[in-house]
């Protein structure tokens, strides 16, 4: 297996960074904190209609009869609008990129459904209206007659011979594998083996800012979309409903208050765009709540079966590994998220003998798509358990078995891809063991308390099959300040802050004289989506290589204008300097303006590419590169109720290279913090595919008070394929999260959660059996 291009990777010396590497303050911070950000639906222009999804309140019915004529008298209601109403109704999505045979890499949308309904909550009307006091009445007065026919809500009833089935055909909408060496001869040598089932539920996004957007006509006939989206490039997605030219469609993203990966899939940008396209009228469209947790994909509930064998010092063996996905009632993303979980199925350890086989089911359970840890954080759940298990059985420590299987720079995944860069887990471990000091003694007699670790890898980047690009325009003004114009989409992360700091540190200015223009399909260069974990990676580069080709090209001005050679020049604190001259940069780019020298540059940055396989996983690259990183939680475990309490809780990752130090440390921490919302209380609860957690009152995210001071450990090997060696920090924290927990409630009551939530309710029925079992 011949290796890759180790050139790819990116390296940097702390000492030598100016502007990098710092605390830099974000540029959206004072507004954010003053509370004066407009989002996307901050915007009231006159004449402003107001729509609203009318969704079904099935899961699986036929739609026998459909009559708005009533709806359509209610004061204030300007139109309803049917399937029939929108041009492409039905559209299939392939995965950018390239052309792909692989069948379940397609998605069928439906806009609004017309003949059929497949879960609760899909769209089934537009209602269009002066003001929102008339939506009520509308729908009420909407006759709409559903026939409610036979649904199919688990995965495993769904794969059945007499199941029924949500679309034509197999409810098997995607299954990969991976085979590695021998497993069965593997299984029959281990000095011990461990084999369990682990079950993850249901998330919800509960983002801050729902599902939100306005749009209107401007003065050159296009539609143009503010909306609160991680893909300005949905315009095309927009354009193809429509049946109108790409160029007819602008969409614009401001800040986003969260994503999470939710507002990967297009929202609100289809509805939006079809009133303006019908009625040439500005319009606004906010979900409430409770459309987020009954009607937007969810984070895909896995089954996982997990045989691991290893020697009696703990090296590993083997991995038999079994993945069942529940993908809900549409594809969306499934079968990139089930490919995430069969590769990165064995976790950040060597693994000679593997067997994996995944699949993901359709059933008529609310869709699932993209979700922070994107297909990671189940797996994540399983195999650190099972690390747990092995220690246990095998009479050592949690670390020590961690460090003895740990991945290093140049070993090859299961999968066959090969790894580039430093791999830092055993010091992450070291990182959080000394940061931990002695377990806190019990609050009262019927507690008992535990420290569990786990840790994790997770790609940054998206898959290489899709052949990603991000363009940037950097360009001096003629008074040496500098304007950056880049796609992307800042989801609350700093995206804009770390592409400002790193042009100030190529092209040695103040950030504050640096403006980006970020987030709009009509202005800036496209960049691709603020997803996978990718921004920092793919817009950091381009931002960074298409800053040095323009130092490069103002040195190159410099050197024709004072007959010095351009290797003594640099560019630094706004003058062009050598040993013997110095000029002012402004003076260069007069005269480069007087010339009609252009002083910009546009530059795109080319991740590597790929080609897609059929089911079986075996290729020398799927991603661009991982971040490795390990979570240590202390807990109290009330005998009486089973309430579980975080005591104390430390993240590490090796980041590679910080490019803000204090936001790489916010992602760690509120990464580590939506895990723990998932370790311990959320959980979108069905019944029949009815949902049955529609508020936040039901559905439970934990609260400040809720959690612990959190402590965030940064690693940094310096080497990463990012700009200076970052690596991408986004979703990578949320991994280790639940079983972390999972492990420190094993380590206080003996008894091995297996299923989440773990909730009290649950940890008092595994205290209990594990007393009856002794």
């Amino acid at each position: 297996m011949a290796d890759l291009a180790w050139d790819e990777v990116r390296t940097s010396k702390a000492d030598e960074l100016r502007v990098v590497n710092q605390p830099v303050r974000r540029h959206d911070a004072e507004e954010k904190v003053a509370g004066t950000t407009r989002y996307a639906a901050d915007v009231h222009p006159l004449g402003l209609l107001h729509a609203r999804l009318v969704r079904a309140p099935l899961p699986c019915a036929d739609i026998l009869r459909r009559d708005i004529s009533a709806a359509l008298e209610v004061p204030g209601v300007v139109a309803v609008l049917l399937g029939e109403d929108v041009p492409n109704n039905e559209i299939w999505v392939d995965v950018p990129g390239q052309e792909t045979e692989v069948a379940s890499l397609k998605a069928r949308a439906q806009i609004l459904a017309t003949g059929r309904v497949r879960f609760q909550g899909e769209p089934v009307a537009l209602i269009v209206a002066d003001s929102e006091d008339a939506f009520s009445a509308a729908e009420e007065a909407l006759d709409i007659e559903y026939e409610a026919t036979d649904g199919v809500y688990d995965p495993f009833e769904a794969l059945g011979e007499s199941a029924p089935p949500v679309h034509e055909g197999s409810n098997l909408l995607a299954e990969w594998s991976v085979d590695r060496g021998d497993v069965d001869a593997a299984v029959t040598q281990a000095a011990v083996v461990v084999e369990d089932t682990y079950t993850t539920q249901f998330v919800d996004h509960a983002y801050l800012e729902p599902e939100a957007g306005m749009a209107y006509l401007d003065d050159e006939g296009v539609i143009t979309i503010r909306v609160s989206t991680q893909v300005v490039e949905h315009f095309r997605g927009v354009a193809k409903v429509l049946g109108v030219p790409h160029s007819k469609v602008r969409v614009i993203a401001p800040y986003v208050g969260g994503g999470f990966g939710g507002k990967e899939d297009m929202t609100v940008e289809p509805y939006l765009g079809l009133v303006v396209h019908l009625l040439k009228r500005p319009v606004r469209m906010v979900w409430t709540r409770q459309e987020s947790l009954v009607a937007r994909p969810k984070r895909h509930p896995m089954v996982m079966h997990y045989r691991t064998g290893a020697k009696a010092d703990g090296t590993l063996t083997c991995q038999d590994i079994t993945i069942t996905a529940d993908a809900g009632a549409y594809a969306y993303l499934s079968s990139l998220v089930l490919l995430y979980s069969s590769v990165m199925a064995c976790g950040p350890y060597r693994t000679p003998n593997v067997r994996i086989r995944a699949r993901a089911v359709y059933t008529n359970n609310p869709p699932c798509s993209a979700f922070r840890g994107f297909g990671g954080m189940q797996v994540v759940f399983a195999y650190e358990s099972q690390m747990d298990r092995l220690a246990e059985r095998l009479g050592l420590g949690r670390a020590p078995i961690r460090k003895r299987n740990a991945l290093a720079k140049g070993d090859y995944l299961p999968a066959g891809q090969q790894l580039l860069t430093e791999v830092l887990l055993g010091e992450t471990i070291d990182a959080v063991l000394a940061a931990a000091g002695p377990l806190p003694e019990p609050s009262h007699q019927d507690a008992l308390v535990g420290r569990g670790i786990a840790s994790n890898m997770q790609p940054y980047g998206r898959l290489v099959w899709l052949n990603d690009t991000a363009s940037a325009w950097i360009g001096f003004e003629q008074d040496g300040s500098v304007v950056v114009r880049t796609g992307i989409q800042d989801i609350g992360a700093g995206q804009v802050s770390a592409l400002t700091q790193i042009a100030a540190e190529v092209l040695d200015i103040p950030t504050d004289r640096i403006t980006i223009h970020f987030g709009d399909s009509a202005r800036t260069p496209r960049a691709g989506t603020t997803t996978a974990t990718r921004m920092l990676y793919m817009s950091g580069n381009a931002v960074h290589d298409g800053a040095v080709a323009l130092r490069d090209k103002i040195l190159a001005m410099a050197a024709g204008l004072t007959g010095e050679p351009v290797e003594t020049l640099t560019l630094a604190g706004g003058h062009v300097r050598s040993a013997d001259v110095e000029i002012p940069l402004v003076d260069v780019l007069a005269k480069a303006a007087a010339m009609g020298a252009t002083t910009f540059v546009h530059h795109t940055f080319f991740g590597p590419g790929g080609t897609a396989t059929p089911k079986a996983l075996d290729a020398p690259r799927f991603f661009p590169d991982f971040t490795f990183g390990t979570h240590l939680a202390d807990v109290e475990v009330d005998q009486r109720t089973g309430k579980v309490t975080l005591l104390n809780y430390i993240a590490s990752h090796d980041v590679g290279r910080a490019i803000n130090p204090t936001t790489v440390e916010g992602q760690i921490i509120g990464g580590a913090a939506q895990g723990i919302g998932q370790a311990l209380s959320e959980e979108v609860t069905l019944h029949s595919g009815v949902v049955t957690s529609g508020a936040l009152s039901q559905y439970l995210i934990p609260t400040a008070a809720d959690l612990p001071d959190m402590q965030a450990v940064v690693i940094e090997s310096g080497e990463g394929l990012g700009p200076y060696g970052a690596r991408g920090i986004g979703e990578p924290p949320i991994g280790p999260s639940a079983a972390a927990v999972a492990n420190a409630i094993c380590d206080a009551t003996g008894a091995r959660p297996t299923r989440l939530p773990m909730r009290p309710e649950a940890i008092w029925r595994l205290i209990r059996t594990a007393r009856r079992e002794g």
